[in-house]
């Protein structure tokens, strides 16, 4: 029977047949050892490798996409019952709008590889066309799973400025902005950071960046994800206005609390598992050694900076208010996890820690800056994911270590690589870090300052004070998240608000 199968299933099948002995299986194996073609060995093993891969890399798409559960359950818990639906309802088209606007356009403008290269911008893969014939030469690569992971990583650029500018906002302005940010805006950054001829990108494998021969981390996109999506919240933000009754005739902010606790915890603590899949997950591979480091480091110092902001946070809400706050510590992990996003990889465990407490601090500075300039974002989006995510990236400036930055990029390290200034690095790197802010700064405000604004040219951006006022379950969406027995109906309440 042996002979009739391949050399290496014949051998794998008498290594493992108990009926026989351990002579007649080295015998047998050795018979077919010299026949068996070593091309044949290296293709399973690539097979293996690649199924691995694909396996991680799907499984980790799906942990990012359960984020989005927690940011539809945070936004929810974080706003008035009244406009539940609506914050709902944006969260589940944001997953579908970014799915079909990646594919047609986004992914080759992130990735796309086609006849005419260059750093700022992918020019094929257009609804995944010619596939295999115009593959990115990015780490991504030309396969089904990177699309899936991609997308994952657009979907929550794209729901981040959901509360932001919540309570307030015409649903159909919210689905034009969540097309433009997923089909072009998002993926142009991705595009200069990620893909291997952006122009911004940290050198990997040989060879220099163009921008001061060393480019810039991030890692899991605290600028690339995060700076684009609460940069687009804080435009939104700006131009929309704020919530009527928001600030009194002096200015003053009213307090606009949030109308269930609950949701917001349970939101946290599902972004707080989907960040493992976030984080981890940007490493893209983990057959090797080296790439299964990286993975566990960065697991370690995402939890690490997320525990620390969480701390920051609620001791700094206690001394001001002499009160143990349920939000502040909520807000405060996700802000530590904002913060460690680009340099989780290449950074020690106690560099995470300091991460996260800086992270909480600076949160809580913007966010009272806000009040002061009378800007009303509901969830604090734009100080949370805008400046703590700049923080993050100029973060990596400063403690990225050179033998993990060589782990993660496959550098030599006994050549010339930028890590960071505190490691008595040369400033390269920090200076690529804070050039990369600014540029992403300047990409995504401005375009994003226009959109809107030409949305409320037109009169599109913002809804009536009668439907405001009412709330937009009621007067957009048909009804109400929370039905009860007593009390008015559905239709004799729309009714009574003259809707």
């Amino acid at each position: 029977m042996a002979d009739e199968m391949d050399p290496m299933t014949a051998c794998i099948t008498a290594l493992t047949d108990a009926a026989m002995t351990t002579a007649q299986a080295t015998a047998l194996c050795g018979q077919f050892a010299f026949a068996a073609d070593n091309s044949d060995l290296s293709d399973r093993l690539d097979q293996t490798n690649q199924g691995l891969n694909t396996l991680y890399l799907v499984s980790c798409g799906a942990l990012v996409f359960v984020m989005h559960a927690g940011f539809a359950m945070l936004c929810a818990g974080a706003i008035r019952s009244k406009n539940t639906m609506n914050i709902l309802l944006q969260t589940v088209m944001d997953a579908a709008v970014s799915a079909v606007a990646f594919y047609i356009l986004g992914y080759g403008f992130a990735y796309g590889i086609g006849n005419n290269p260059n750093g700022f911008i992918g020019d094929s893969l257009f609804g995944l066309s010619r596939w295999v014939s115009h593959s990115s030469s990015s780490d991504a690569g030309a396969n089904w799973q990177a699309w899936f992971f991609q997308w994952a990583f657009a979907a929550t650029a794209t729901t981040i400025p959901a509360g932001a500018v919540a309570e307030r906002l015409n649903f159909n302005a919210y689905l034009i902005y969540s097309f433009f940010i997923s089909a072009f805006v998002y993926p142009v950054v991705v595009h200069w950071v990620w893909a291997a001829e952006g122009w911004l990108g940290y050198a990997r494998f040989g060879g220099y960046s163009h921008l001061f021969r060393s480019g810039m981390i991030d890692f899991a996109g605290s600028g690339v994800v995060h700076m684009t999506g609460g940069l687009a919240g804080l435009a939104g933000c700006i131009m929309v206005g704020p919530r009527m009754g928001r600030f009194d005739s002096n200015g003053q902010p009213v307090e606009m609390p949030g109308h269930s606790a609950t949701l917001v915890v349970l939101g946290t603590v599902l972004l707080w598992f989907g960040w493992y899949g976030f984080n981890p997950g940007s490493q893209l591979i983990i057959n090797y050694t080296a790439s299964a480091a990286v993975v566990g480091r960065a697991a370690v110092t995402t939890t690490l900076s997320g525990a620390a902001g969480c701390l920051s946070c609620l001791l700094t809400a206690f001394l001001r208010h002499k009160a143990w706050d349920l939000v502040s510590g909520c807000n405060g992990a996700l802000v530590g996890f904002v913060s460690i996003t680009a340099s989780a990889n290449v950074v020690e465990p106690w560099a995470a820690l300091i991460a996260g407490l800086v992270g909480g601090w600076v949160f809580d500075a913007v966010c009272l800056l806000f009040l002061k300039l009378r800007i009303d974002d509901p969830l604090s989006a734009a100080p949370m994911h805008a400046f703590c995510g700049a923080w993050g990236v100029f973060f990596a400036g400063l403690l990225a270590k050179k033998e993990y930055i060589c782990e993660s990029y496959g550098r030599d390290c006994e050549g010339y690589v930028a890590d960071g200034l505190f490691y008595v690095g040369d400033g390269r790197l920090l200076a690529s870090q804070v050039i990369g802010i600014i540029s992403i700064f300047a990409w995504v405000f401005g375009l994003m300052l226009l959109l809107f604004g030409g949305l409320k040219a037109v009169g599109l951006l913002r809804i009536s004070a009668e439907e405001e006022q009412a709330g937009l379950d009621v007067s957009k969406h048909g009804g109400s998240a929370y039905n009860y027995d007593h009390g008015l109906g559905k239709p004799e309440k729309a009714q009574a608000l003259g809707l």
